[in-house]
């Protein structure tokens, strides 16, 4: 629904009535899963999943755009012996159900074998009951509600001295619901909530135009950080990038922003998944139990952070979750791998699985950070003369087999240990081992993303500038 209205109450009711409960959401998946073995499969797993939301959008003090949507969709993965299918949809009425089974079935006679396919083993399985997580708070905010969030983000960032225009201000939240259903006897499902405010806006003239943004995304709508100071730090982003410089090319340090640095946790993720080491296609490959970054650095993955992101009790195969140290004190401790990767490489599966509704599971990381360092930001850029402050990473030249590492960037000139005039279209490069090895991370951690590190410094970069 767009336009210059609100969602009117009955509206709201008619989206609200297709949502299902965890529980409800769970007999679905179980339903599913009994009516593959009923149509001939020798083993199956279903996964059902639905979200309700409403957006508002905001530009230039005006409502441009309200929407109310809601999905629901289940997928079913079943196996014939050592072949398998999958198949999904969003039809959950008892007919569409044996359709959706008895089509997958058929599928996976057809298919090729695969001696890997299966199952998480039994034994590993979650097990007994699974505590909340505090993921959701149970709201569904009015859209009048969110509107006046945007309103407020988008006019504290247009506020800003030398902010010229919006692209706008944005409030959002979302309720889902989440069921896993195995024929081995794994069940299990969650709710949870998720809000989002932010604001997007220009500085400068139409010859020297800059843009910038700013936002946060929480579970709980309380936890939102005011919406002024995140407009006011949107705009004050877009004014600091007016009046670009120059560096001239060479080796130096580059100081990696919040926002850009959890990107090189992404290259990490990557490389200790299962699949690429299987594959044999990592940079990692034979770096187990080898210390790969400084002592000062341990990287932890928390699936039960309460209120985290991407909290969850179990994996997508019904495997327990739990935490565990990636990196620990330099030392890359192991692999992420779902079931299929564990047995292509004799080793048990992680509960690192992850799952859409179509397809076969894959490996994915929960809430991931790098533990704080000693020193603040500005002690680590105090013994910097000339170097580069990176606020944005643009493109993926990421190589993750051989770990090679060339990204467009823009940020700030660090001379003499303070930042300077802003940069852009500029090249880092290096390669990631050299670049985990020379890693130092900062003390200024803060939980805001699924993916959280400090402020961090990696000396002896090529930085090129155009």
């Amino acid at each position: 629904m767009t336009g210059g209205g609100l969602i009117d109450h009955a509206s709201r009711e008619a989206y609200t009535h297709l949502m299902q409960t965890p529980t409800q959401a769970r007999d679905l998946a179980q339903d599913l899963v009994a009516r593959a073995l009923a149509a001939g499969a020798t083993a199956a797993d279903a996964v059902f999943a639905c979200d309700a939301s409403t957006d508002v959008q905001i530009r230039l003090g005006a409502l441009e755009d309200v929407q109310r949507s809601e999905s629901a969709a289940i997928g079913l993965r079943v196996f014939d012996g050592k072949r398998s299918a999958s198949v999904s949809g969003a039809d959950v009425t008892a007919a569409g159900l044996a359709t959706l089974a008895e089509r997958a079935v058929a599928m996976a006679r057809l298919a090729p074998e695969d001696a890997y396919a299966g199952l998480a083993p039994e034994e590993l399985l979650a097990r007994g009951p699974l505590e909340p997580l505090d993921l959701d708070d149970g709201l569904d905010p009015d859209p009048a509600l969110l509107r006046d969030l945007a309103e407020r983000c988008e006019e504290a960032a247009r506020a800003v001295t030398g902010v010229t225009n919006s692209e706008g201000g944005s409030a959002g939240a979302v309720r889902s619901v989440m069921a896993l259903a195995t024929s081995h006897g794994f069940t299990g499902s969650y709710g949870g909530s998720r809000y989002g405010i932010g604001a997007s806006v220009l500085a400068g003239g139409e010859s020297a135009m800059e843009r910038d943004s700013a936002s946060h995304t929480v579970r709980f709508l309380s936890d939102l950080e005011s919406p002024e100071d995140i407009g006011r730090r949107a705009g004050e982003r877009a004014v600091a990038r007016l009046g670009a410089g120059k560096i001239s090319s060479g080796a130096m340090p580059v100081v990696f922003d919040p926002r850009a640095g959890g990107s090189l946790i992404g290259s990490l993720i990557g490389a200790i998944s299962g699949g690429a080491i299987a594959r044999k296609t990592s940079f990692l490959l034979d770096k187990r139990g080898t210390a790969i970054f400084d002592s000062a650095v341990t990287i932890l993955d928390d699936p039960h952070r309460p209120r985290g992101l991407r909290s969850r009790r179990f994996d997508g195969e019904g495997l327990p979750t739990r935490p565990q140290r990636l990196i620990d004190q330099g030392v890359l401790t192991g692999w992420l791998m779902d079931s299929a990767a564990a047995r292509q490489l004799g080793e048990q599966p992680t509960g690192h699985a992850a799952r859409g509704i179509s397809g076969a599971p894959s490996t994915g990381p929960s809430n991931v950070h790098m533990a704080a360092g000693r020193e603040t930001p500005a002690a680590l850029m105090a013994g910097i003369g000339t170097g580069v402050y990176i606020t944005e990473l643009i493109g993926m030249g990421v190589n993750g087999v051989t770990g090679d590492y060339s990204r467009g960037a823009s940020g700030f000139i660090i001379r003499d240990g303070h930042l300077a005039e802003p940069i852009s279209e500029i090249t880092i490069a290096s390669n990631l081992i050299d670049m985990f090895a020379a890693l130092i991370p900062a003390n200024d951690l803060s939980f805001r993303y699924a993916v959280n590190v400090p402020t961090l410094r990696i000396d002896g970069m090529m930085v090129a500038s155009s």
